[in-house]
C-alpha cells in the first residue's frame, strides 16, 4: 500500500518520492565547519573537507597555520583517489602518487580546454615564434611537461594485468599503462569502473578482487614512474629517449631460436 502526503498547497506526493528528494538534498549539505558561504548543491557530487594551510611569520622563522577564512574549513570535489580510499577505508596511495596523478589530470584538462592537447610541440614552437607571445610560450611549457609525464609512464601494457590467466579474463581488452592513467587521473574512474569499462566485469557481477589488486599494482608502478620515483623511494633518473616499457616490449618481441 502506498502512502500519500498532501501538502498545504493541495499537491500530493508519494512518501517514497519525498524520501528520495530528502536523500538527494542531504548529499548537498555543507558541514557546519565550512561556514555558510558555500551553497548547498546536491549536483556537486561527492566532496572532501580539508583545512587550508599557509606559511606565516613566526619570529625568525615560518610556521604552518590554518589559512581558512575565520578558521573555516574548505571543500573540494572527491576524485578517483578519494573514492577508492573511501571505499577501502584505508590509505591505498602514497602522497607523491596522488599528487602527481592530480597534477597530471589538471594539466591534461588545462591543455584540452586550450585546444592544444593533440598539438605537436613543433607546431606550437612555430606559432610561438610567429608572434604567439607569452601565452603560447606558457602552453608550450605545459605541453612539454605533459609529454614528459606520458613518456615516463610509457605505452606498454600493464604487466601485472597481463599475468592474469587468459581463461580468467574472457574476451576483454588489455589495459595499457597510459590508458589506465588517463581513466583514473582524467576521467576519475575507480579501478572497479576501469575493469567494467574495459570488459573485465560481466553484467550484473562485481569486479574480482584479484583483478583489482593486479590493476592497483600496475597503477602504483605507473604513478611512481611518472613522478620519477624508484621503488626505493629515491628519485629515479629519467632520460628523454625511449619511453619506459619500450625496451621490455622489444625484448618480448625479440627473435626466438629458429626464427
Amino acid at each position: 500500500m502506498s502512502v500519500v502526503i498532501v501538502g498545504t498547497n493541495g499537491v500530493a506526493r508519494l512518501l517514497e518520492e519525498a524520501e528520495r528528494v530528502a536523500m538527494v538534498k542531504a548529499r548537498g549539505v555543507v558541514p557546519v565547519a565550512c561556514g555558510d558561504s558555500i551553497p548547498e548543491a546536491p549536483a556537486r557530487g561527492a566532496f572532501r573537507v580539508f583545512d587550508p594551510v599557509a606559511l606565516y611569520p613566526d619570529g625568525s622563522d615560518y610556521a604552518v597555520k590554518s589559512a581558512g577564512y575565520r578558521g573555516r574549513k574548505a571543500i573540494r570535489l572527491a576524485d578517483a583517489f578519494d573514492k577508492m580510499e573511501g571505499q577501502a577505508r584505508k590509505v591505498l596511495f602514497e602522497p607523491h602518487q596522488k599528487a602527481i596523478g592530480r597534477n597530471y589530470g589538471a594539466l591534461f584538462e588545462k591543455l584540452d580546454a586550450a585546444g592544444v592537447r593533440c598539438s605537436s610541440v613543433e607546431a606550437m614552437q612555430q606559432q610561438a615564434s610567429g608572434g604567439g607571445g607569452e601565452y603560447m610560450d606558457a602552453l608550450l611549457r605545459d605541453r612539454q611537461r605533459l609529454d614528459d609525464m606520458q613518456n615516463r609512464v610509457g605505452y606498454g601494457v600493464a604487466l601485472s594485468v597481463r599475468r592474469v590467466r587468459p581463461s580468467a579474463r574472457g574476451k576483454v581488452g588489455l589495459i595499457k599503462d597510459r590508458s589506465l592513467i588517463d581513466m583514473v587521473c582524467v576521467q576519475d574512474l575507480t579501478l572497479s569502473e576501469v575493469l567494467r569499462k574495459c570488459g573485465w566485469v560481466a553484467d550484473g557481477q562485481r569486479a574480482q578482487g584479484k583483478h583489482i589488486k593486479s590493476l592497483r599494482l600496475a597503477l602504483l608502478s605507473a604513478l611512481d614512474r611518472m613522478a620519477g620515483v624508484s621503488r626505493s623511494g629515491r628519485v629515479a633518473p629519467y632520460h628523454s629517449g625511449a619511453a619506459p616499457g619500450i625496451a621490455s616490449e622489444q625484448w618480448r618481441n625479440r627473435p626466438k631460436n629458429g626464427d
